[in-house]
């Protein structure tokens, strides 16, 4: 149910189509919650059976088309119940923490590529993370220029506050997992000269 909640609060910014709709959310909440294109559109038709977003044609180029969804009333309604909520917190699947509970069953060359492979993939999060918040701080993101467009100037600190708030932590965590695997390094190489 999460992602619906994240295009609502996408589409609480302003109408979008589809097409602008997937870009803006990889290019923001996608940091933050992962979903393919195969599982937005079909959640945008629920979520307008639903009453949540209104779709309209508009018309687009000589011959073409293109549906713009914009949230209703029961929509900010819907998102809003979901932000007072308290968060229903779902038990970790973390395929990198199984696969390191049980290193002992590979050679120290292969436990050490997982390890290094893990600290890769975590320094060009943590590039990405750390690209959005100079973006942030020099107020050049689309996405947040969007938001601060739509929003009071007594909420803009707020806005800009909380966004920053949020990639900090996402920068912590990367930083948390590289400093893991590295710390995972030195046991394999502490473990194999014990051995």
């Amino acid at each position: 149910m999460s992602l619906r909640y994240a295009l609502l609060a996408i589409l609480r910014v302003g109408p979008l189509s589809g097409y602008d709709l997937q870009k803006q959310f990889s290019q923001s909440v996608g940091h933050v919650w992962h979903a393919p294109d195969s599982q937005i559109y079909p959640e945008l038709r629920k979520m307008q059976t639903a009453g949540l977003i209104e779709g309209e044609e508009q018309v687009r180029g000589a011959r073409g088309t293109r549906r713009v969804y914009h949230v209703t009333a029961a929509g900010d309604a819907a998102y809003e119940e979901w932000m007072r909520t308290p968060l229903d917190y779902q038990r970790v699947r973390d395929p990198a923490h199984l696969r390191a509970a049980y290193l002992e069953n590979t050679s120290p060359e292969a436990a050490r590529d997982f390890l290094r492979r893990h600290i890769a993939y975590w320094q060009s999060e943590l590039e990405q993370f750390q690209g959005e918040l100079d973006h942030i701080q020099r107020m050049d993101s689309a996405m947040l220029n969007r938001r601060l467009a739509v929003t009071a100037d007594e909420a803009r600190e707020r806005t800009i506050a909380y966004k920053q708030f949020s990639y900090e932590g996402l920068a912590e965590r990367a930083r948390g997992e590289i400093a893991w695997a590295q710390q995972g390094l030195a046991l394999v190489d502490r473990l194999e000269s014990a051995g």
